[in-house]
């Protein structure tokens, strides 16, 4: 049972959560394309149609970030001052990390790092439904199966860390709404966003939802002094420590790294 310390908020939410799966899928959509994600498939897709798709979904999404997220839910942000203190140290990139925690949570996240875009790799199935190019102009890429796939999805990751761009990771791989790379050398920002109680005037927008706030954390490296598989469990655990610890979490049920987990 998640116990966390006294004065952090949780949501009393209509929504029952696994104790024996931090892998469930809470949200599914129906089926309407039929991608196909082998070597073919546009993992860093250059078409002025999807350029032109980018610009507008920036807007949209400027917009959410600008009025919606705190008019709607109150957001707020803590600990933008260490993207500040380092920022030299993150000129040549960085992955931030974040709860995966409710439908704008991304938008929140980007909006936090200041960046034009951030990339990050994504449930392919997700990329046959609705939310299929929501997700390409936010910087989704489908994570494929195949190893001839495989190898093109890693060519994009690759271009994109040349370009020094910035990459998002949720570490959970599915949303559970209210739920409390090593290779390139750059760092990881930890992020979570924790919940207030809704009062006031937030009470007339929605009543279910709590308001969120996003607290960022200072950049936390890899050990290069270590084999590869070791130092990526060892970066992993502490910054699943660090995001416990910025969301008042002082008793976990989920451990860092899961059994049988191949990294």
């Amino acid at each position: 049972m998640m116990k966390v310390k006294e004065g952090e908020y949780i949501p009393d939410v209509e929504d029952t959560f696994p104790e024996d799966d931090p892998f469930v899928h809470k949200l599914t959509y129906e089926n309407i394309y039929n991608e196909v994600f082998d070597e073919n498939y546009p993992y860093l897709d250059k078409s002025w149609k999807w350029k032109i798709g980018n610009i507008w979904a920036a807007i949209r999404f400027y917009s959410v970030c600008k009025w919606f997220n705190p008019v709607y839910y109150g957001m707020r942000y803590e600990g933008k001052e260490n993207l500040k203190k380092y920022k030299k140290e993150l000129t040549d990139g960085a992955v931030t990390v974040c709860n995966h925690a409710y439908s704008w949570d991304f938008i929140t996240v980007w909006s936090a790092s200041g960046k034009s875009n951030l990339w990050y790799p994504a449930w392919a199935d997700n990329f046959q439904t609705k939310v299929r190019d929501k997700m390409r102009h936010t910087g989704g890429i489908p994570v494929p199966k195949s190893m001839s796939a495989l190898k093109k999805f890693n060519e994009a990751f690759d271009e994109l860390h040349e370009r020094k761009a910035w990459f998002h990771v949720f570490p959970e791989e599915c949303r559970w709404n209210n739920y409390k790379p090593y290779k390139y050398k750059i760092p990881i920002i930890p992020m979570v966003i924790v919940y207030r109680e809704r009062t006031g005037l937030y009470k007339l927008f929605n009543k279910k939802e709590p308001l969120y706030t996003c607290r960022i954390g200072e950049p936390i490296y890899p050990n290069f002094d270590m084999p590869r598989k070791e130092a990526v469990d060892e970066l992993r655990t502490r910054v699943h420590a660090k995001m416990c610890e910025m969301a008042g979490i002082i008793e976990n049920p989920w451990p860092s790294i899961q059994p049988n987990d191949n990294g």
